[in-house]
């Protein structure tokens, strides 16, 4: 029996000496720290520590969450609606994402598999498919997934309660950091030519749908935009003309 424990434990400690494994606990930590921002931004958009925890246990993803507590944050319980549509709209690529990872997560029982699901997310996806084989890939995955997942539901919970021990968080400023904080997730993904083309497309349309449409309408009518820009790739196609 003791052999056996010996030999798991000198078997994790090999896994985690790998370059995946380190490049998994890097990304998990920076990623982590998002949490903090959420929890806070989550809480000065109306909704309560427990809310905010749920949120990030469920949903589980980033880009999504910011998005949705951003637009409760401009439109309030109005804007519930559209906040989950844009949630739901900027979560479809984990779709993508899921399609790309099944041959290399698709293994052991349904748990296994639901798990895999869980923790497919832009980070864990990225470690994978920069690993040289596919036994680096699979850990560089679940060691990235599952560190974001620990560490993002912590960190969430921590920013929370400092976001409910301030009380009125919009004397601090934080009712207009949920844009920025978006900004900062989506800034090093402008450096290509269509990303920024669909990211200024997208804006130019909020700003000109924000006066006469409803709160919380103009982020979601800007998310369709994006879409299809990118899904047709029309920028682009005409740049390589």
């Amino acid at each position: 029996m003791a052999q056996g424990v010996d030999d798991a434990d000198a078997s994790a400690r090999r896994v985690l000496a790998t370059p995946a494994a380190r490049d998994g606990l890097a990304v998990g930590l920076a990623t982590a720290a998002y949490g903090i921002s959420f929890g806070a931004l989550s809480v000065a958009a109306g909704l309560d520590v427990w809310q905010t925890c749920f949120l990030s246990l469920v949903m589980f993803t980033g880009g999504s969450q910011f998005a949705l507590v951003g637009v409760l944050a401009s439109g309030g319980v109005a804007a519930g609606g559209t906040a989950i549509a844009t949630a739901a709209l900027l979560g479809v690529r984990n779709v993508v994402y899921g399609m790309r990872m099944k041959p290399l997560v698709d293994t052991g029982g349904p748990w296994r598999r639901a798990a895999a699901a869980w923790v497919t997310i832009d980070e864990s996806t990225a470690v994978a498919l920069a690993q040289t084989d596919e036994r680096q890939a699979r850990v560089g995955f679940w060691v990235t997934g599952v560190a974001i997942f620990l560490g993002w539901n912590l960190t969430t919970l921590a920013g929370a309660l400092i976001g409910d021990a301030i009380g009125d968080t919009r004397a601090w400023g934080l009712d207009a950091a949920a844009a920025a904080a978006f900004l900062g997730l989506l800034w090093p993904r402008l450096k290509r030519f269509q990303a920024g083309a669909v990211a200024v497309a997208a804006a130019l349309v909020a700003v000109l749908a924000t006066p006469v449409l409803m709160p919380g309408l103009p982020v979601l009518v800007a998310a369709v935009v994006a879409v299809l820009v990118g899904w047709f790739d029309l920028f682009g196609r005409s740049r390589e003309r």
